[in-house]
């Protein structure tokens, strides 16, 4: 496979020719282009917002900026297929795409339930998208259009490219490229792919030959001639010693494997297995170009946890794009292969693709319906791409990659000069500059080849890679320079922050906390326990801890009282109760009461998931002897509501349940009134109302001089005297604050807007907000 061009050079628009305002989504807005059929359509679950944060968007505007003629099938009714006929046939191929997130973590709880609403849809109305988008999308499409090549792409595709757990209906389903019968799938963030896919169609390339195009996954009957196999099939029984096969000879083509044969028919020894490693000979080198690791097939992985964990493992250690090589999974008598990952984009790539010209608002058929995720981060700006923490719990590294792609400075400043000049509603506030992380913009390995070499799943666990450069300098810069902006009134931080890289930098903290916190900053250390925090592939509690010190020191010294929003996980693989009972008295001892909390959600292909499914931690190498590592898993319903409880230790609601469990536990010595005992004996008169639910009443039920904040979990707190606004009736004195009118005063001056997301709210006085540090 060869390195593609930079995809700028591709571009073919002829200059100064002006892009439409937005993509068409009907045949009317074809017909005011002057377009008899389009190139290509793009399928997706989502509302059409042509704002670089939805994938339909950077997809569609990329492929224009190509020359191609894009249109756009947004949310399409599924129970037929006259609504995927709406545009024509495509010349090329249709595009599609469940949306922004997995369909199904979309439409459902963590206990699924369904969702209440979509914040993808306008309205927020939900169910308008089916379980598995994809599937159901590339049916209609095939439907309508029999002969067009069908392409998958989004999260939801490339988490699913290979046999994969489904928590929904807990089994290990097909790789989704044969359930939805596409043609190709793209994974992880496709431009670069996209572009070439479509111009050697467009060449008149037959989609079933283009099978070198990376971070691609299609379907073929065997290995082809010139290749190498390496075989990671199957997790071999020690003591006699077998013959090895070559490892340069393709297993697919040999009459009959002895390996195979002697141990057919005998019963799998449960506990006396380890993987076969097979190494070649120190003269012999294979040509990773063209060397594919056979994995084991979905027949095997559906059956054996163990042997789903290991297939899980031998994909993560193949997710670098310098040394990846490609993997195939046998389906039966089909052959599901990946190639390598993507290269990252460079940073003028980036920049190209951010510099296209997005509207940056919903396509005008929705009139006046409000969009909740655009409403969300149509003030925010996306200046990298990729994560390199490697949680288990987290897909980002298998979608966007663990290398961080970054756009240069100059172009976040023009986007965020696009924002002050063309968004409609801008009150000077940018809500985020940030991406997967917030701080790992410019970040990377000291050493290119070092880089290209490491199969590390994470550069910051167990401890911070000694070749990371973790100079936040670049990051400190380019918030000093977006502060400068005329019209910018105050910028925030919303997206999760490293906490662990960040103290490194105490220059960044200090310019983080002193100009760019809205009175709260949201971090994740997830949990106190070592034990869960391992399987988590996170820092110790003591990282946090070094951290609070560092916020709450610059925070005084910038004369602001400012607190920290931990967030936390209940049944993550690897917790047990005592874990999460320990976790509940740290929150007590810490004054935090969680109003809303998270409980592990096995989503596609993360590691997490596999050790949820099968009990075993593919961190480490494994095998079926009972000495090996087991994972404790939280399954039961019951379970998984302690869990929870434990982090609601407050709510009386609660209350019996954890009652029960802590005599279960021997711990019956934590019920009481005592300062140091979690949980009263007996249930309070009164049932609990929680704050989040509280702050959706009318603001006069705070009382005199109190005000329910907007922040879940925040207690009523001490108002000081509202200011004075020019050509507004102050309320009378004494008199309660609505949290609307609030909203409208923060330390940015008279006048200024709230802060938006990371930042509800105004700052507090400082002897109330003391009292008040609750989550």
């Amino acid at each position: 496979m060869q390195t593609p061009l930079p995809i700028q050079q591709l571009a073919s628009m002829p200059a100064g020719q002006s892009p439409a305002p937005f993509l068409p989504m009907s045949r009317k807005e074809m017909d005011v282009l002057g377009w008899d059929a389009c190139d290509i359509i793009i399928v997706t679950g989502d509302a059409y917002v042509d704002h670089p944060s939805f994938g339909m968007a950077i997809i569609g505007r990329l492929l224009e900026a190509q020359g191609f003629r894009v249109g756009i099938i947004a949310q399409p009714d599924w129970h037929s297929a006259d609504g995927f006929r709406a545009l024509g046939r495509p010349r090329l191929f249709f595009g599609v795409a469940a949306g922004n997130m997995d369909s199904m973590i979309n439409r459902y709880t963590a206990d699924r339930k369904k969702r209440s609403d979509d914040a993808y849809t306008p309205g927020g109305l939900a169910g308008k998208r089916p379980d598995r988008a994809s599937l159901v999308y590339s049916q209609r499409c095939r439907e309508a259009y029999r002969e067009v090549p069908i392409v998958l792409g989004g999260i939801e595709a490339s988490l699913r490219r290979i046999a994969h757990y489904d928590y929904w209906q807990d089994k290990v389903r097909r790789s989704i490229l044969l359930d939805a019968r596409a043609d190709l799938l793209l994974y992880g963030n496709a431009e670069r792919a996209v572009v070439e896919l479509s111009h050697r169609l467009a060449s008149g390339e037959p989609i079933d030959q283009i099978t070198d195009i990376r971070g691609t996954a299609f379907v073929r009957r065997d290995t082809p001639e010139g290749w190498m196999e390496i075989d990671s099939t199957r997790i071999d029984r020690p003591g006699k010693v077998d013959k090895i096969i070559n490892p340069y000879v393709n297993t697919r083509d040999l009459a009959a494997c002895e390996l195979e044969r002697e141990s057919a028919g005998e019963p799998q020894i449960e506990d006396e297995v380890q993987i076969l490693h097979i190494e070649p000979g120190p003269r012999q080198r294979l040509d990773r170009s063209r060397t594919v690791i056979r994995i084991p097939s979905y027949e095997k992985v559906s059956r054996d946890p163990v042997l789903y964990a290991h297939a899980s493992r031998v994909l993560h250690l193949e997710t670098n794009p310098g040394n990846a090589r490609a993997l195939v999974q046998l389906h039966g008598d089909q052959e599901v292969w990946l190639n390598p990952p993507p290269i990252p984009l460079s940073m003028e790539e980036m920049d190209y693709v951010f510099d296209l010209p997005y509207a940056r608002v919903p396509h005008p058929a929705y009139g006046k319906q409000e969009i909740p995720a655009y409403k969300m981060i149509r003030f925010s700006v996306n200046i990298m791409r990729g994560c390199f923490g490697g949680c288990t719990f987290c897909s980002i590294t298998e979608h966007e990659g663990r290398i961080i792609q970054n756009r240069s400075q100059d172009s976040i400043i023009r986007e965020i000069e696009e924002i002050r000049d063309k968004v409609p509603g801008f009150t000077g506030v940018i809500s985020d500059l940030g991406g997967p992380t917030a701080n790992m913009y410019r970040l990377a390995c000291k050493s290119r080849e070092i880089e290209a070499a490491c199969r590390k799943p994470s550069c910051v666990y167990p401890g911070i890679c000694h070749n990371l450069n973790t100079d936040h300098a670049a990051l400190t810069r380019l918030y000093r320079e977006a502060r400068k902006l005329k019209g910018v009134k105050k910028i925030l931080i919303a997206s999760g922050l490293r906490y662990d890289l960040a103290v490194e930098d105490p220059e960044y903290v200090r310019e983080l906390v002193t100009h760019h916190v809205g009175g709260y900053l949201k971090i994740a250390p997830e949990h106190t326990e070592r034990g869960p925090l391992d399987k988590m592939m996170k820092p110790g509690i003591g990282t946090y801890d070094a951290f609070k010190k560092m916020f709450e020191r610059f925070s005084a010294e910038a004369g602001k009282d400012q607190f920290l929003i931990p967030y936390f996980i209940a049944a993550h693989p690897g917790t047990t109760d005592e874990d999460m009972m320990n976790l509940a008295l740290w929150l007590k001892r810490n004054g935090f009461k969680a109003d809303q909390v998270q409980a592990f959600y096995p989503s596609p292909m993360a590691t997490a998931t596999a050790m949820y499914h099968s009990g075993r931690n593919p961190l480490r190498r494994l095998s079926y002897k009972k000495s090996t590592e087991r994972v404790e898993t939280v399954k039961g319903e019951r379970q998984r509501r302690l869990h929870k409880a434990f982090l609601r230790w407050h709510d009386p609601d609660n209350w019996p349940l954890l009652r029960e469990a802590l005599k279960e536990m021997g711990r019956a010595d934590l019920i009481g009134s005592g300062e140091h005992q979690l949980i009263p004996e007996h249930q309070p008169t009164e049932g609990y109302v929680a704050p989040r639910r509280k702050n959706s009443q009318s603001s006069s039920r705070a009382g005199k001089g109190k005000l329910l904040t907007q922040h879940t979990g925040l207690p009523p707190r001490e108002t000081a005297e509202p200011r004075q606004h020019k050509g507004r009736k102050p309320p009378a004195k004494g008199g309660s604050v609505s949290g609307k009118s609030q909203a409208g005063r923060s330390d940015m001056g008279k006048g200024g807007p709230a802060p938006r997301a990371g930042g509800k709210g105004r700052q507090p006085g400082k002897a109330s907000a003391r009292k008040a540090r609750r989550v």
